[in-house]
């Protein structure tokens, strides 16, 4: 590793990486442990500082850029018929497509499905997705779900008290009736993220999701974002 030629202070390389590509210094830790990261074309060893200045960096051979970055977060109002994917599928286009180019290196913290709508954070902070995300943390999600059927009250109390048998585990959500005026609209908090998770809870006991929008992700609130619109943390 080239000796630095001035005074910038050799940062750590799994830091760094995780800033790069929006992973934790775990996953970081992961890759160089892999063999995958090089520096001056000799493989990285675990706890290896860099020169930025100065250092070449590549993952599975492909160069890095060793400009530094800094963490960046935004909150972003996700539509319906969005993929969070960088790329689209099929007729679905993905978010990218509405987020300027300077968030394009951001990624999704968590994910919200192309029929789901509202909360959802993008960052390079790997540590930070790591902490909103991993189960040991339990990070409290709100939703306002819409049903097509009115839900029985046997039913309510099967989700809220007792849960739902999954293919992957028991599924239990706290739910909360948005008004009488509403008979299909409810509240719904979780500190789990399962692939489809809520929707497919209800579907076991027979009932379709009609509308899934997200309100509240941890300490983040969707507040009164407008479709579309993100604003930075």
């Amino acid at each position: 590793m080239n000796t630095p030629l001035n005074d910038t202070p050799l940062e750590r390389l799994n830091k760094f990486l995780a800033l790069q590509l929006g992973v934790s210094r775990r996953e970081a830790d992961e890759y160089i442990a892999a063999g995958r990261v090089h520096v001056n074309n000799k493989q990285a060893q675990l706890g290896a500082r860099i020169d930025t200045s100065h250092d070449t960096l590549s993952l599975d051979g492909k160069p890095l850029s060793a400009k530094a970055r800094s963490k960046q977060t935004i909150l972003f109002h996700k539509p319906v018929g969005y993929v969070c994917s960088r790329k689209a599928q099929g007729d679905a286009p993905t978010i990218f497509s509405l987020l300027p180019q300077n968030f394009q290196h951001l990624q999704a913290v968590g994910r919200l499905d192309k029929l789901s709508s509202g909360l959802l954070l993008l960052s390079n902070d790997g540590d930070l997705a790591f902490r909103l995300t991993h189960p040991k943390f339990s990070k409290r999600k709100v939703y306002r779900v819409r049903l097509r059927e009115e839900l029985a009250p046997l039913h309510q109390q099967m989700i809220s008290d007792y849960g739902v048998q999954l293919e992957d585990g028991i599924s239990k959500l706290t739910l909360t009736r948005l008004d009488d005026n509403h008979r299909y609209g409810w509240q719904v908090e979780m500190s789990e993220g399962r692939n489809r998770q809520i929707r497919r809870t209800f579907e076991a006991l027979g009932y379709s999701v009609v509308k899934l929008h997200r309100i509240e992700f941890g300490n983040y609130h969707l507040g009164e974002l407008k479709r579309g619109e993100w604003r930075e943390l």
